[in-house]
């Protein structure tokens, strides 16, 4: 857990100053964490003109398109920096695969959130023991799920700052162009938002920025887990689904050390 206590910067400290203030801060203890979408960008090119150095971290879930991992070669060739990959654990991805399938995601909500637990939310809470801050690319007006974070949360195990809290998606991308920074691929193709590749897909015209996640759920969260606390139902659901697969990994551990 962070030592830092408040006051922390307010919410009228732009995107640059908090991040400056964050490296300055917590050095080697503070990490950008990005999967690559606009917004990512935006501050890992913010980050990068300060000319301090800092940490750059991404999920690799091992269902993301090969065009994000084209953005992690972009990364080191435009800005020198060696994105640190954080993956699941490979004995809980096997026994969820081997209990619900490679596509569980498509049959429930509560097996799309599992799906986004074991392969995205674990690792990077385990990541974070690493770290006493870190930064992301989420902004207020993305969806109402989203709509009152904080640039500065310090809810959890670490200081989560969120520097574009205020931007619009217009602001993001006229710092793109005006900054000439590296987009993501799949932008060319629509796409709005951009995760799992079985997961993602460009939205129609006039829906909204994230429509395009888990496009085959009605009225659901559009949130892996990271960022939003599913409803208490959900919730267990998960803890007994995720519990069952726990068991089915230590169990296959222990007979392989027979």
């Amino acid at each position: 857990m962070f030592a830092l206590k408040p006051p922390y910067p307010d919410e009228s400290v732009a995107p640059a100053d908090l991040l400056q203030w964050a490296i300055e801060t917590f050095g080697n203890r503070f990490a950008l964490s990005t999967s690559f979408q606009i917004e990512g960008m935006v501050l890992l090119d913010m980050a990068s003109k300060l000319k301090m150095p800092f940490r750059v971290i991404t999920v690799d879930t091992g269902r993301l398109p090969e065009e994000t991992y084209k953005m992690i070669e972009t990364v080191y060739q435009r800005y020198g920096i060696r994105v640190e990959i954080v993956v699941p654990d490979p004995a809980e991805v096997e026994a969820m695969v081997a209990l619900h399938g490679p596509n569980l995601f498509y049959r429930e909500v509560p097996m799309r959130m599992l799906c986004c637990r074991v392969r995205k939310t674990l690792p990077f809470e385990r990541k974070l023991a690493e770290l006493d801050a870190y930064a992301v690319g989420l902004r207020r007006s993305q969806n109402e799920t989203r709509a009152s974070v904080p640039k500065v949360d310090a809810s959890g195990p670490a200081l989560k700052l969120a520097p574009l809290a205020d931007w619009t998606r217009e602001q993001v991308k006229e710092y793109l162009t005006r900054n000439k920074v590296p987009r993501h691929p799949l932008y060319e193709d629509g796409y709005t938002s951009i995760g799992c590749a079985p997961c993602t897909r460009a939205p129609e015209p006039g829906e909204p920025e994230r429509a395009g996640r888990w496009w085959w759920e009605q009225d659901a969260p559009k949130e892996c887990g990271l960022h939003f606390t599913p409803d208490g139902k959900v919730e267990r659901r998960i803890d007994v689904l995720l519990r069952e697969i726990r068991e089915v990994s230590q169990n296959r551990h222990v007979h392989c050390l027979k």
